[in-house]
């Protein structure tokens, strides 16, 4: 009956997951913000040496015959600004090329069509009080439409501007042909240009439309009622573990669960640790507690699943000669946070004893994360860290040197261990009964 019901509910699961993951703009998403990531994290070692080498109170700059490299600052500050500060404009440029090659087109022309369109419809002027007098600047971009929030107008207008594009382009009668003398490059050039003209003048005219109607530009209008009211549920802890929980549940079946919530997680968190990084660098206070690596930190030591946990609960109580062989062979990647081979080895997967410990750690040591850093004992990320950096060793990096972070990291560790021990004998004694 209960295996009939876990097959059943795998099945059901499964057959969802893979209409999602099948859904054109999901893998567009996702491939752009895996490309995107060099520069996320490009950006955060810039953040790094500026806090922890070139800062005269806290970094390398403090002894005093190191003293000449605060006077280096501004090469990590110009590699934060170029990095973070328009994420927006790379990921538009990058979901441009990876529509554009669903829709089989080819380079990287497309990405600029999106950038084209997606600046076409946000204002080119700067508006601000000095004293009483209302002041603009002109034929600027303001911050805010290229950094993190503006993230899901972009992915918004770069969707709509390259499909829009791509069906233009399928139109012959738009075509315009060169003779075959004409070199291939300069054909290609005219082809796209009618289908480039009315792409970014549609787009261009439905910013004005909305603009008309509304009194609002189209950015003001997306990050008031989507992304804010997202990041806010993000940013709390209830919506966190709702979205680790899906996750979680996805692995159990055999499912990549990161993979599954990843569209959703990527802009959130990636965005957040994106605007941490700025504060800290401008001096001011850090606004987000929950980030991409906050997840890695606490919800995610070892892999989903708090699973260097589960290696000790293993190595500390089991006499399952299948059990030790396995946690033996994936000790070395489960310190760099990767765990397949324990959650199909053992496996965790349709396995019920092993599955709900799998569920339920992270959610505790995310919770535990989350107060520790809200009372302020451990310090908020401010670097994006590469998730295959070690515990203790990522915790210390990425909230740029923060004792109470590791010391919360370590607290989660054996939390997760007390919660996988009891499972992990049972597990055992179910093996001895069968012998038996």
């Amino acid at each position: 009956m209960n295996n009939g019901f876990l097959e059943k509910f795998a099945n059901t699961l499964g057959g969802f997951a893979n209409t999602i993951n099948n859904l054109r703009y999901i893998k567009v998403i996702k491939n752009a913000f895996a490309a995107l990531l060099p520069v996320i994290i490009t950006g955060a070692f810039g953040t790094l040496f500026s806090a922890m080498v070139f800062d005269s109170e806290n970094g390398l700059a403090q002894i005093s015959f190191l003293r000449f490299l605060e006077n280096l600052k501004p090469i990590s500050a110009s590699i934060s600004y170029v990095t973070l500060s328009f994420l927006t404009i790379y990921a538009v440029f990058l979901i441009g090329i990876e529509l554009a090659k669903l829709n089989n087109i080819k380079g990287v022309f497309p990405g600029i069509v999106a950038v084209m369109s997606y600046l076409s419809v946000n204002p080119t002027f700067i508006e601000f009080m000095d004293g009483d007098n209302a002041l603009i600047i002109e034929n600027v971009l303001g911050k805010q439409y290229s950094d993190t929030k503006g993230l899901f107008l972009g992915m918004f207008i770069a969707i709509l501007s390259i499909e829009l594009y791509s069906w233009l382009d399928r139109q012959e009668k738009l075509t315009i042909k060169m003779p075959e003398t004409v070199p291939s490059n300069v054909s290609a050039s005219f082809s796209a240009l009618i289908p480039t003209v009315l792409t970014v003048s549609i787009i261009a005219a439905l910013g004005f439309a909305i603009l008309s109607l509304t009194g609002m530009y189209a950015y003001d209008i997306v990050y008031t009622i989507v992304q804010q009211p997202l990041e806010g549920i993000i940013q709390g802890l209830p919506g966190l573990l709702v979205l680790m929980l899906i996750a979680q549940i996805f692995w159990v079946i055999g499912i990549h669960g990161n993979q599954m919530v990843k569209p959703i997680r990527e802009p959130l968190l990636l965005g957040a640790i994106a605007v941490n990084t700025e504060a800290f660098n401008a001096g001011k206070e850090l606004p987000n507690i929950i980030t991409m690596p906050f997840w890695d930190m606490y919800m995610s030591i070892g892999g989903s699943g708090v699973t260097i946990s589960l290696l000790i609960a293993i190595f500390i109580v089991t006499k399952r000669k299948d059990y030790l062989q396995i946690a033996k062979l994936s000790a070395a990647p489960g310190l760099f946070n990767i765990n397949e081979p324990l959650i199909f080895g053992l496996p965790i997967m349709l396995n019920p004893i092993l599955a709900i410990p799998f569920i339920i750690t992270p959610l505790v040591t995310g919770t535990i994360g989350y107060f520790a850093t809200a009372i302020g004992f451990a310090g908020k990320a401010v670097v994006m860290v590469p998730w295959p950096t070690p515990p203790i060793i990522n915790a210390y990096i990425a909230t740029a040197g923060s004792v109470g972070a590791v010391i919360t990291q370590l607290i989660c560790i054996v939390v997760a261990v007390l919660i996988y021990l009891p499972f992990v004998k049972v597990a055992d004694k179910m093996v001895k009964t069968e012998e038996a």
